[in-house]
């Protein structure tokens, strides 16, 4: 292959034609520099050394003329060339930065405007979301060197380049790749109840009373979640709270919640006290914080039926050795829910994400009380996650991540054992590039698959390695102080793109042997090699990733790189989401136990409909889902926002029903969180648009 048909990869990915006069011209220079010049003989001398292939880095390039430079003892020359690079490295990189500040600027909101993880959480660009922009870059940067030094130590250099290379070419994704903490965790609130936020480097007490409770939960969450990448689930939050209720009003509080509970000129009611303690905790969390780059902390709760309530705290004890009252605590849930739901009526409110957790026995709650319940909220237009299991062996606590519950017992250091879990760190396939990748180059897709699956366990191997360090030196806290056990995270492989292999491969996306059989070996072959790896300190599980940011940057990717690419957001689901020829049961039936089966880090059914559907219909429908074995989903009916005069209804609308305008807006889950239309990615808006809203 000749120098003129050769192609080289520039540093922004982009492929051009090699020019070796680029090379000389740049020698020539460092020649100059030395006040010499580079005779022709010069110049053939040191490109003999230079070796170029087709698909090579600048970077690999420029490596080599460095080292050919030193080969043909020209040391001064060589020390010019590499100062030269390194001016015009500098200089590139104050252009990138001063190209991005323009483009950000210009941007039509936060999500659109951001290179790196874009994220409708944050609902308004300002100088603040801008900085937290920009040193995005050198913490990529920082994290892969830290990365990949481990991997090299431990499985050696070439191990360490190939997974650079599936990086960069796209294979793989390291999500959180911005940040230096872990992942998602749900953690246990029990530390806090014993030293207040002492352990975590705070300055609160323990919380002693209802008032100090609520304040001290609020900074505690801040706290906590600035040192975790993604969501912060408070699993036991109710129930604590319960218990500083029954402390200041009696255990029998909930039979007497419209007693008036203080003396000033409000004459508040028991009720009215605790619902103006949900205002004041969840006001204050949905606030953008300055550590999470002006995001609102994502914040999750559960909910509970008697039976999953029993199974995780029948044992639990209040450090004063008093148990949890279960009477008392579901009055709290039915309050929390109905009170956030007509709150959401006010203001767009995006967290906490709630998820209701329900124990059934052939496809029933075991708890009918608490099944005609959710079903009930369902139909009052509610918005919240179902976590359906018959066993409370798990618990799904973020907007899709699930996760084995190790211990279901009680200590007076560590409290609830079951709720610290969580995922330590998602390391993402591209399943349609991998296989088409492997099609392409007569590989057997599988085989491929597994070279892939097995590298991406030994980076995550060695991410723990990197986290175990960081805690020896006393850098991470959750887990010293108990919030967080390490050994009850969990490594998480990712998928993305499932869908469009499938269809790739010409594979009909509904529910036929087919595609079951597709989905049942990508993702056995998944939990093969989380089995493989898995120690007594290492523990793996395989999520369906909510891709917010990377289902839009792989199709992206791939479509440049010449790949297949049907649409331009990658499927977070097991079904095509404009697909209207699916009805409500084929999708559930789609995220059934025959196709999440091995999706032990959890998948999201997100049923999107046109119209809100009574209680007995979201009954059957909980009842189907309990059947097939779909294990966690959510109703979503866009709620209209009157961009003039502020109204916001629980239906969509076309008009305005208060004031009749057309200026509207829309609130609906972009992937797992409620948020505006309008904050969503230009892609991602584009992504919603072409959404099948079914009917019943």
């Amino acid at each position: 292959m000749g120098s003129s048909e050769l192609s080289i990869v520039k540093r922004d990915g982009k492929r051009e034609t090699f020019s070796v006069d680029k090379i000389k011209n740049a020698i020539s220079k460092a020649f100059l520099a030395e006040g010499s010049y580079a005779s022709e003989d010069d110049l053939i001398g040191i490109l003999s050394r230079v070796r170029v292939k087709d698909g090579m880095s600048v970077e690999e390039i420029q490596n080599q003329v460095e080292v050919a430079l030193m080969a043909e003892h020209y040391y001064a020359v060589a020390k010019s060339y590499i100062l030269y690079r390194q001016k015009h490295m500098e200089d590139r990189e104050v252009k990138d930065k001063l190209d991005f500040l323009t483009s950000y600027c210009d941007a039509s909101n936060a999500a659109t405007g951001s290179k790196y993880d874009a994220n409708a959480n944050v609902e308004k660009k300002n100088i603040a979301t801008l900085i937290g922009e920009l040193p995005k870059q050198n913490f990529i940067r920082l994290n892969r060197r830290l990365l990949t030094d481990r991997i090299r130590d431990v499985y050696g250099r070439e191990l360490s380049d190939k997974y650079i290379y599936l990086l960069k070419n796209h294979f793989i994704y390291k999500n959180d790749e911005t940040s230096m903490a872990n992942y998602c965790a749900s953690i246990t609130m029990y530390p806090w109840l014993l030293e207040g936020t002492k352990g975590i480097g705070g300055n609160s007490t323990r919380p002693t009373n209802l008032k100090s409770y609520c304040g001290g939960f609020v900074n505690m969450v801040f706290i906590v979640s600035s040192m975790l990448s993604g969501a912060c689930a408070t699993p036991e939050f109710l129930m604590y709270m319960d218990y500083f209720i029954r402390k200041e009003y009696g255990e029998d509080y909930y039979l007497r919640s419209e007693d008036q509970a203080d003396l000033s000129l409000k004459k508040r009611t028991i009720k009215k006290v605790i619902t103006d303690c949900f205002e004041q905790i969840v006001y204050s969390i949905n606030q953008p914080t300055g550590a999470r780059n002006f995001q609102a902390v994502f914040w999750n709760i559960s909910y509970y039926d008697k039976y999953y309530f029993e199974s995780l705290f029948g044992e639990f004890r209040f450090p004063d050795g008093t148990k949890p009252c279960w009477e008392s605590l579901s009055w709290l849930q039915k309050t929390f829910m109905k009170w956030f739901n007509a709150e959401r009526l006010k203001t767009p409110l995006t967290f906490p994400v709630e998820t209701m957790a329900l124990l059934t026995k052939d496809g029933e709650p075991r708890d009918a009380e608490y099944g005609d319940f959710t079903a009930e909220m369902y139909a009052e237009g509610h918005s919240f996650f179902t976590y359906i299991s018959d066993n409370a062996d798990s618990l799904s606590s973020c907007c899709r991540l699930r996760n084995e519950i190790q211990d279901n017992g009680f200590s007076y250091t560590l409290g609830a054992g079951g709720v610290s879990t969580g995922s330590k760190s998602v390391l993402t396939i591209n399943l349609n590039r991998c296989i088409q990748y492997a099609v392409k180059n007569s590989i057997h897709y599988l085989t491929y698959l597994e070279e892939v699956i097995d590298l991406v366990h030994k980076v995550q191997t060695c991410y723990n390695e990197n986290l175990k360090d960081l805690q020896k030196k006393g850098m991470l806290p959750l887990f010293d102080s108990g919030y967080i056990n390490l050994s009850r995270q969990y490594l998480t492989i990712g998928v993305n793109g499932l869908v469009e292999a499938a269809e790739f491969l010409g594979i009909t996306i509904n529910d036929n042997p087919e595609y079951e059989k597709f989905v049942q070996e990508i993702l056995g072959l998944v939990e093969t090699y989380n089995k493989k790896y898995r120690t007594k300190e290492l523990m793996f599980n395989c999520e369906m990733i909510p891709a917010e940011n990377v289902g839009v940057k792989h199709a992206k990717w791939d479509k440049e790189d010449g790949y297949v690419v049907p649409r331009e957001c990658y499927n977070s689901y097991f079904y095509i989401v404009e697909d209207e020829s699916l009805n409500i049961i084929d999708k559930i039936r789609l995220h059934g136990r025959r196709y999440i089966d091995h999706l032990t880090g959890g998948s999201a059914l997100h049923m999107n409909l046109e119209e809100h559907l009574t209680k007995e219909q979201y009954r059957h429908l909980l009842h189907v889902a309990a059947l097939e074995g779909c294990n966690y989903l959510t109703f979503n009916i866009p709620n209209t926002i009157c961009n003039e005069c502020g109204h916001i209804d629980k239906r969509y609308m076309k008009k305005c029903p208060h004031c009749g305008s057309e200026n509207l807006d829309y609130l609906t889950r972009v992937i797992g969180y409620m948020k505006r239309v309008s904050n969503f990615s230009q892609a991602r808006q584009r992504e919603a648009s072409r959404r099948f809203y079914a009917k019943w």
